[in-house]
């Protein structure tokens, strides 16, 4: 006896199913997303330094390959990466400590006898009287002084200072989760990326890859145009705070090198120094040094960080800037690295369903 032939299903009938698999995908998506929430920052900065170390890690991979299990070479490049992100923050932690006692015997002689008016405010080239006068009847009495240092030790400094440590904390689990999600994108990394391209190729055909690629190859140009410019930067001031007699120059090279990877804060970091040398009577250190600084960042910002991440994001100059700054805006200092990326997943796009066929 034959069996009976399946049942023809016709194309419309299969479109129920097929919707229904992706609406329940798209739900469970997005409730994923919804517990994950928390945590996104967390993967999204284990991606980000993934994605910005992986050449090194491939071709070390490859020059000394290992077998079995493989854990050898992704625990070393992430205890690397940590290293490297938590020897500054402790340097700065301890010039911090050291700092302290002398913030507090000035904070205390400022309340005994006041702090006397500083000869740099005599040299201003307007407002020297008006300063000079605020700071007499302000700070030079001691009564005047304690009276602010009183208003500064206030319930708001110490709300103020608690809320600082439970951001400290937060930010701090959040590092430790990102380490943790490094580790395991470093020992299955080429696992995923396959996994990933297919489903883009699969979602949205070969404009998918493409896509993802040249979001990829942003991150890698937004990298180099950030971190080693910001890099740069930090070590031709430091070298400019050493020579100009800026106290604790590495200290204030290692703060520029972090303000320079957003654009326009680098200026805050060696105006402030010029200002501290200013302070010292010494105008025309504080002149060199503020314009020195001017100049790099020009150079910087004008010239070398356009080329090395509008060259691997195929962006002008514009969007560039309007990407880091809006993603700074809106994601934070992940928006220095998503925000190219998104940018350039627009205008790849945007060339795409413009072009002529």
């Amino acid at each position: 006896m034959m069996p009976a032939a399946p049942p023809h299903v016709r194309p419309e009938q299969e479109g129920g199913p097929r919707r229904a698999r992706l609406l329940m995908g798209l739900g469970l998506a997005l409730l994923g997303l919804w517990t994950l929430h928390g945590f996104l920052p967390a993967l999204a900065w284990g991606g980000i330094l993934a994605i910005a170390t992986w050449p090194l890690y491939r071709r070390t991979r490859q020059r000394w390959p290992r077998h079995g299990h493989d854990i050898l070479w992704p625990a070393l490049f992430t205890a690397a990466i940590a290293l490297l992100v938590l020897l500054p923050l402790g340097l700065m932690a301890i010039q911090a400590g050291r700092e302290a006692g002398s913030l507090l015997a000035w904070l205390q002689q400022a309340e005994r006898s006041g702090l006397p008016v500083p000869a740099w405010i005599a040299t201003l080239p307007f407002g020297a009287a008006q300063a000079s006068a605020w700071w007499q009847e302000t700070l030079a009495d001691p009564g005047g002084a304690g009276e602010l240092l009183a208003r500064l030790n206030g319930p708001e400094v110490l709300s103020l200072g608690r809320q600082l440590g439970a951001d400290l904390l937060h930010r701090a689990v959040l590092f430790g989760f990102a380490i943790l999600t490094l580790f395991f994108l470093f020992r299955d990394g080429d696992r995923l990326a396959a996994q990933l391209l297919h489903l883009a190729r699969r979602s949205f055909g070969p404009s998918g890859e493409r896509v993802a690629r040249q979001m990829v190859a942003s991150v890698h140009g937004t990298v180099d145009g950030l971190v080693l410019v910001g890099l740069g930067e930090g070590a031709l001031l430091g070298i400019a705070y050493a020579v100009a007699g800026v106290p604790h120059p590495t200290l204030l090279g290692a703060l520029t090198a972090l303000a320079a990877m957003i654009p326009f804060g680098a200026p805050l970091v060696f105006g402030a120094a010029a200002l501290v040398l200013l302070a010292q009577g010494a105008a025309t250190a504080a002149a060199a040094i503020f314009g020195f600084g001017m100049v790099v960042v020009f150079v910087a910002d004008h010239a070398v960080r356009p080329a090395l991440i509008g060259g691997a994001t195929r962006l002008p100059f514009l969007l560039v800037l309007l990407g880091i700054l809006g993603g700074v805006e809106t994601w934070g200092l992940l928006g220095l690295f998503l925000g190219p990326a998104i940018m350039a997943a627009l205008v790849l796009l945007w060339e795409e369903w413009t072009a002529a066929h």
